[in-house]
């Protein structure tokens, strides 16, 4: 601990390099290093949350990386190449805010000669998964499947599949494939009688299939753990077995749910037991529902979420996708998306979660960035994130702050530098060369491309994209919104303006964007972190804590409350550290660039009007 002359110098530094009014101090964090990198630590599921090793409540925030494993023109990898994997890896955690990712693999390329495993192949993967570990980004493989396999589609078709391999198409008798009057490429899940007759016999284990599935992802798991160091291994959260589920058809007499109940779950189980032979026994399994479980469409909906399978504990995470289908029709909704717009839907995935006893994560959401509905993208997106952020609107956030729920883990998709610059025969024909979008089925969703001079730039609002979120929380959020400012056209879009009844916050706050958490302390030693984006950089940041309140907050020691640090990883990306060594007590901290060089009066006012919000709101 250092010596009373040397607090006393941290002190007069504070004071003299910016304006901060000093919080409590912090003598337990001042037991740690100061380069420590706090979230250097496997994650566990505890109390329905993800837990790091310093016992604080994480978040995940990132992006699917990437549909590029869809497409044949890399070998069913993410990236060309580990230099690519390294300049996605590092753009991620600096232009797009993620500490993780969903890192998509290939069961075709996996295994493309039955029961032989391609080591090569797993060595390119795993050596790109490391580009990203090595950033400080948390991964969470998935084996990815749409419409079962490319392998069922004709040359001339007008959709594609991805998933399984050759081998496994070629064992069973299934029809020509055709959609019928298809506008949307999904409705081959149900439409498609080969796609269909597919997925049936996979669940059913006909031919082996479901079999020779597990045997490759344990191999595939064990080969990961073999060949990542223990402190990357670290940053693998779990596993992904099977991307949005469904039966394909259903047998006499079966629903949704108890499709779900006695051919998924059993499922889930035996990937459970393949995970722990694999060395993956301290890791989740991610579990999807029934792909149509959530569907905002009526007419798609299907009953499920699990609801059959108990509690899950610490083995399993509740892994859901969510997109607005009224949106993408086109037909359904009109409009633009507004405040609050999916605070229902996403109540329904935390509702789900907590009767399950485990955390949950919206592995897929987003909307298209071209075509005709793409204007909705700009509010849908934001409204999607606003409801990770919180169940409640913001028009009725300041009101009703602790009816916010958990901060919802997710990851968008998706991430992939080549949009708009594939080279892809689709279905293997060279005379169906696909460059635009996302070259998968006239998608077009990702947040980031190359430019011209080969530099990655995103394709939306950074203001929407990098946001302030809490990723590792010493104690229990019981509160947490953004409001990003972020921009549909012309327009700057505010949904949560700070009420009139806090002029002080109002005032500081200004035209700017802010972050504001609310949370109850659990005595531990590691220090509550929050991203900030590059849209807040550190001399135009201020903070207004219980803690202390700071413009222009000083680097990190063990001795500074308010301090901002490097993100791990050598990205330039940073984050917002405060350090609370008590249990039990409720805190709150407003983050915000909207004014400059504050006064002392007016952080000391506007602290003194949250201290009493919070009081009023929080119990």
């Amino acid at each position: 601990m250092p010596n009373i002359r040397a607090r006393l110098l941290v002190v007069l530094v504070v004071l003299l390099g910016s304006l901060t009014v000093a919080g409590p101090s912090p003598a337990t964090a001042a037991t740690l290093p100061d380069s420590l990198w706090f979230d250097e630590t496997p994650l566990t599921v505890q109390n329905g949350r993800f837990t790091d090793g310093h016992g604080r409540e994480v978040v995940l925030r990132g992006y699917n990386v990437s549909g590029e494993t869809k497409l044949a023109e890399n070998g069913g990898l993410p990236f060309a190449s580990v230099a690519d994997a390294k300049k996605s890896a590092t753009a991620l955690r600096a232009l797009g805010g993620g500490n993780s990712i969903r890192f998509l693999l290939s069961w075709a390329y996996a295994e493309p000669v039955r029961g032989q495993l391609d080591t090569t192949y797993l060595a390119a993967a795993t050596a790109q998964m490391r580009a990203f570990l090595d950033a400080g980004i948390r991964v969470y493989p998935d084996f990815h499947q749409d419409l079962y396999s490319r392998y069922l589609f004709d040359p001339d078709s007008w959709y594609s599949g991805d998933g399984a391999p050759k081998w496994a198409v070629d064992a069973g008798d299934y029809p020509d494939e055709s959609c019928g009057i298809c506008l949307f490429w999904g409705q081959n899940i149900t439409q498609n009688e080969a796609v269909k007759q597919a997925s049936h016999d996979f669940w059913h284990n006909e031919y082996g299939l479901q079999d020779a599935f597990l045997t490759t992802a344990q191999k595939t798991m064990a080969y990961v753990r073999q060949n990542v160091s223990a402190a990357e291994f670290a940053g693998v959260v779990g596993f992904d077995p099977y991307n949005e589920p469904h039966a394909g058809s259903y047998d006499s007499g079966q629903t949704s749910r108890t499709w779900e109940r006695d051919v998924l779950w059993p499922f889930y189980e035996k990937f459970r037991s393949r995970m722990d032979a694999a060395g993956w026994q301290d890791k989740p399994l991610f579990a999807e529902p029934n792909l149509f479980w959530n569907a905002n469409l009526d007419f798609q909906k299907q009953e499920g979420g699990l609801l059959d399978a108990g509690t899950l504990g610490s083995r399993f995470v509740f892994n859901t996708h969510f997109y607005d289908q009224k949106a993408i029709s086109g037909i359904f909704m009109w409009g633009k998306a507004v405040d609050g717009q999916y605070a229902g839907d996403f109540g329904t995935v935390r509702d789900r979660a907590s009767a399950t006893g485990t955390p949950a994560i919206v592995s897929e959401f987003g909307h298209p960035l071209s075509g005709s509905v793409s204007d909705k993208a700009p509010t849908v997106l934001k409204a999607m994130y606003q409801a990770l952020d919180s169940r409640v609107p913001g028009a009725s956030w300041w009101s009703n702050p602790t009816g916010s729920g958990p901060v919802l883990s997710g990851t968008q998709w998706q991430w992939d530098i080549y949009n708009g610059r594939h080279h892809e025969l689709m279905n293997d024909n060279p005379d169906k060369v696909l460059t635009t979008g996302d070259a998968w089925n006239d998608e077009d969703l990702s947040a980031v491309r190359l430019d011209d001079s080969g530099t990655a730039v995103l394709r939306q609002d950074a203001r929407l994209l990098d946001r302030i979120y809490p990723g590792a929380t010493s104690g229990t959020t019981l509160a947490f919104t953004y409001e990003d400012r972020s921009r549909d056209g012309d327009t700057t879009l505010t949904w949560n303006p700070v009420p009139s009844s806090l002029p002080n916050v109002a005032r500081l706050v200004g035209s700017g964007q802010y972050g504001l958490q609310l949370w109850r302390s659990n005595s531990g030693t590691a220090p509550t972190e929050l991203h900030l984006p590059a849209s807040f950089p550190t001399g135009s940041t201020t903070v207004v804590s219980d803690l202390g309140t700071a413009y222009a907050p000083p680097s990190y020691t063990s001795a500074t409350p308010v301090g901002v640090a490097a993100e791990p990883g050598g990205t330039g990306s940073r984050r917002l550290l405060l350090t609370d060594t008590d249990s039990g007590v409720l805190h709150y901290a407003l983050v915000t660039n909207g004014a400059s060089a504050p006064s002392a009066t007016l952080l000391n006012a506007a602290r003194s009007e949250l201290s009493a919000w919070a009081a009023r709101n929080a119990g």
